[in-house]
């Protein structure tokens, strides 16, 4: 077997794990592989919301774009976004109105849905963990923390929002290391946007997040936020699209393409 064989079944091992019944987050799972945030938007919303990601590379680093109503992903042949990622999120006119494991019914209600891939930042720690950098939410079996910030994103069309960031508590002595490991994956987010000082972008509290679970922080550790491509579903409660379908937070899509192809 080939790698790029090997790593072709990881992924679909791991689609095969979610398809099954898997809703765990998706951290520390198919490590090697690249992983994706989804926003699916209505036709009509589409050239909005990749303006709104070109426009923000950070928080929204497009790794995929589908036709509308297409359900396969290239970097994931034989996948269906319908079924392939453990949680999803379902929206109507900018609320929450329901959370599925199971999308295939109200994809059958919206055939015209235009679906975006986004990197996750998920891709980058099996590096950060090669360095022997601790990922304190692994270890502590829980969600990443993420968070809504004052940090504004650049606005377009109708589509407009604050951007979301992950934390990872990271031993002082490491951050610098962890900085150099992560700037090298511009497609999963990049290098950190916040050292320390949770409070210079709008975070109150870090021991309550917007989204995941509370952070394991230990003694010496540095809070260190990426930008986060939860991002869109904030966007969508500002902008409030008619309908949209986006991943339950820490729940990504995992594709077969090998993280080293996004690395630079």
């Amino acid at each position: 077997m080939t790698d790029a064989q090997a790593q072709t079944s990881v992924g679909a091992q791991a689609r095969e794990r979610i398809r099954a019944g898997s809703t765990d987050p998706t951290s520390g799972l198919a490590p090697g592989l690249l992983q994706a945030n989804l926003i699916a938007v209505p036709a009509d919303w589409a050239f909005d919301m990749l303006l709104f990601a070109q426009r923000n590379p950070k928080p929204c680093p497009v790794i995929d774009v589908l036709e509308p109503g297409q359900v396969e992903s290239a970097l994931a042949p034989g996948s269906d976004l319908r079924t392939d990622i453990p949680g999803y999120r379902l929206w109507e006119n900018g609320s929450l109105v329901d959370e599925v494991d199971d999308a295939s019914a109200a994809w059958s209600q919206h055939p015209d849905l235009v679906s975006f891939l986004i990197g996750c930042s998920f891709t980058f720690e099996s590096g950060l963990l090669d360095a022997g950098i601790p990922i304190r939410h692994q270890d502590a079996g829980r969600n990443v923390p993420m968070y809504s910030t004052s940090i504004a994103c650049q606005p377009a069309g109708r589509v407009h929002g604050n951007m979301v960031v992950s934390m990872r508590p990271i031993p002082a002595h490491q951050v610098a290391e962890a900085v150099r490991i992560t700037d090298r994956f511009p497609a999963v987010h990049g290098g950190p946007v916040h050292i320390g000082q949770p409070e210079q972008i709008g975070i109150t509290d870090l021991h309550s997040p917007d989204f995941g679970d509370a952070p394991a922080i230990q003694d010496g550790d540095i809070p260190v936020f990426w930008a986060c491509g939860v991002t869109p579903q904030v966007a969508i409660q500002a902008s409030a699209p008619p309908f949209a379908i986006t991943h339950s937070p820490g729940k990504m899509f995992i594709t077969d393409a090998p993280e080293g192809n996004y690395r630079q």
